[in-house]
This record gives C-alpha cells, structure tokens and sequence, in this order.
C-alpha cells in the first residue's frame, strides 16, 4: 500500500474516534449521561487508540503506532466486553439509553474489534518499514487539533466528575466540582 493511501487511512480513523468521543461527550452533556467508570476505561481506550493514529499522522506510519493502538483496542475492548456482561442478564437493564438499537458499551465492543481487525489489515497490507513522514496537509492537522481537543475535554470532565479518587460506581453528579464549590 503506499504511504500517502496508508497516511490518509490514518488521518480518516483519526476522525472517526474523534467523532465517537465527541458523540460520547455530547451525551454527557446533552443528555446528562455521566459516564460510569467502565465507560470511563472504554474512552480511554479509544484515546490511546487515537494517540496511536496521532503519532501515524503526524510522525509517519510505524508497526509502533499500531500496537499503541492494539493494546488500547484491546483494554477499552475488555472494558466494554465486562460492561456488556454486566447488563446482558435478564432483569438487570442497561446503562444509559440505546442508540440505533444497542447502548454504547455494545457499539464501543463492535468499535474496539473493528479497530484491531483494521489494524491487523494496516500491518498486513501497509508500508512494510517506518515510512516517511507525509507532507501534512489542512485534514491530518485539523484530526490531531480535533482529537487533542476531545481528549482534553473528556480529561477536564473526569476529573470534574471524580477528582483525585475513585469514581462512583453509578454517578450522579460532578463530585469533584460539587466539593470544590461547596455544594
């Protein structure tokens, strides 16, 4: 495959993580969903995910950034598969409401296998070494701005919620920000 077709597949999957974190974040805000802390774990996966295509567009394509991105797959996948597990005993409901059928620690599963499966086709078919950088063009800067800007939010939004400490296992407030304003 060559390096521009592979650097653009990168800068493509950069958006769309960044998309599914600003979807997620839009529900916490829009919808009042705070996230619980296996939702949490899930978007962390999904930003080192990020991080992996990041490092791709900005510093060339590397069988490293790839397994950054593996390993987040894998922990944010494990994540999702246990929130999964949780909810899928009759009686027990989910969390937070569906969306087009399924609730989003199912789609983060669907999402996080689609991440490794695209990933293993990028190492299969990709360029064989360490490529050279790309020239970066307006769209890989404008996914990386993107993504810096969702990761930093969702950072600012946990620790608001949670703080220094564990989270709430059902949250229903920002504890964090509540006892720092007195509430």
């Amino acid at each position: 495959m060559p390096v521009r077709i592979a650097h653009l597949l990168n800068v493509l999957a950069l958006l769309a993580i960044s998309f599914v974190l600003l979807f997620a974040f839009y529900d916490q805000f829009a919808n009042g969903d705070l996230p619980c802390p296996l939702c949490l774990l899930q978007r962390a996966g999904f930003v080192i995910v990020g991080t992996g295509l990041a490092l791709n567009v900005l510093l060339g394509v590397d069988a490293r950034h790839y397994g950054l991105m593996l390993l987040g797959a894998v922990a944010g996948g494990e994540a999702a598969l246990r929130q999964v597990a949780l909810h899928v005993v009759p009686g027990t409901g989910g969390y937070g409401a569906p969306f087009l059928g399924m609730h989003f620690y199912s789609w983060a599963f669907v999402l996080f296998g689609v991440v490794v499966l695209g990933t293993g086709v990028m190492l299969v078919l990709g360029p064989s070494r360490a490529s050279e950088r790309v020239r970066r063009g307006g769209l890989g800067l404008l996914a990386v701005a993107l993504f810096a800007v969702m990761t930093l939010g969702n950072g600012v939004s946990t620790l608001a919620e949670c703080g220094v400490g564990l989270c709430p296992d059902n949250p229903t407030s920002y504890e964090a920000l509540d006892s720092l304003l007195g509430r």
